[in-house]
């Protein structure tokens, strides 16, 4: 008797929605390897609002096993064995608790299916984004994603939504481990004009991705996930780790994937009149990114193109751009020249990798001219 009144509640508690604490990592049951009852599907339809363990559903949810076939297109999960397809109008929703005030990131693994066009809204009340999932950037046709928002309340109701109308209701985007970290907006220091310069304060990556995680445009997100940085383009940049590729120092970089629609900005305060040196590092994320490279650095009306030859497989070089300051507040800027295909898979967009920003004053210029 004892030990079914222990398993009653073990049960109780994998099915009672509640709000949930925030911590690093995956949200409660974010990976949906805990599923519905048989008894609450058909087929691969989700039947019940509340039928995944810590989810909340609305419309359309299948619920997808890795290898179950669409047609002739073979569904893929890439960490685990379940992952969601959320169709038309479907939405997929968790509460966490979090501190009034505080920035978090969301990451999560996308995949698009029947669809070309599609696009995931994310949210949390008031924010929400729209995230176009037309580009592919990695082989397998899953994309790792992050979004980011400041939190108005004590818990935060994340929701995952398809606005998609297709012709077959089932067509939408395959959401797979959804994760949360906790933000600290960087500070400039004695070392660094600059905020974040090596950008290692960012979004969460999944220990067991080796596609590192899209950061979207910045008009597409009032609160980037990548702090003190703008991305000021049409694409996405990549965010990548050093457990997964070269980066030329610390454990996280920026690969500029998309040539000239992949740039990243930041504003910094400056003095007029006021000579200043931007220091980095340009190279290769040894993810098979060969070829003739261009960053092209911008920094007040002064610009600098750093060529890079890759071979694909690690290293990188170092630049400076001397100005002088005009304004007391200067825009700092880099993108790639050049699109750039990996040459073990010419479907992937790849980019140089841009890391370790300084902004200095220089005392003495005319000693350093």
């Amino acid at each position: 008797m004892e030990a079914a009144a222990v398993l009653s509640v073990l049960l109780l508690c994998a099915t009672v929605h509640t709000t949930v604490a925030v911590t690093d990592g995956l949200l409660w049951n974010g990976n949906f390897e805990l599923g519905p009852k048989a008894s609450d599907m058909k087929g691969s339809e989700v039947l019940k609002h509340d039928a995944i363990p810590g989810w909340t559903i609305f419309g359309f949810v299948e619920y997808i096993k890795s290898g179950q076939k669409q047609g002739d297109m073979l569904l893929v999960v890439p960490e685990g064995a379940y992952a969601v397809r959320l169709g038309n109008e479907a939405t997929i929703e968790q509460t966490i608790n979090v501190t009034k005030g505080m920035y978090y990131s969301i990451t999560f693994s996308a995949a698009r299916t029947c669809a070309q066009e599609e696009t995931l809204n994310v949210s949390v009340a008031p924010d929400f984004g729209v995230l176009p999932m037309q580009t592919l950037y990695s082989s397998n046709g899953w994309d790792s994603y992050a979004w980011a928002f400041q939190a108005e309340y004590t818990t935060a109701t994340i929701k995952l939504h398809n606005p998609g109308v297709e012709e077959d209701p089932a067509c939408g985007p395959l959401i797979d481990s959804i994760a949360i970290k906790t933000l600290y907006p960087p500070k400039p220091s004695r070392v660094n004009i600059l905020k974040n310069g090596g950008f290692e304060e960012g979004p969460y990556i999944f220990p067991n991705t080796s596609w590192g995680v899209l950061v979207p445009p910045n008009i597409e997100d009032d609160h980037s996930p990548l702090p003190a940085w703008m991305v000021e383009s049409l694409k996405a940049v990549k965010y990548i780790d050093s457990d997964h590729f070269s980066v030329p120092q610390g454990r996280r970089a920026v690969e500029l994937v998309a040539g000239k629609e992949s740039a990243i900005a930041q504003v910094a305060r400056t003095v007029v009149g006021k000579t200043y040196e931007l220091l980095f590092a340009v190279g290769d994320a040894s993810n098979s990114c060969e070829g003739s490279m261009v960053v092209e650095a911008f920094a007040n009306k002064e610009t600098l193109k750093v060529p890079y030859e890759s071979k694909g497989k690690g290293g990188f070089k170092r630049a400076v751009l001397r100005f002088v300051a005009t304004s007391t507040r200067t825009r700092i800027m880099f993108y790639s020249t050049f699109y750039t295909m990996r040459s073990d898979d010419f479907s992937s967009l790849c980019g140089p990798v841009v890391d370790d920003v300084k902004l200095l004053s220089v005392r003495n210029p005319r000693r350093l001219a």
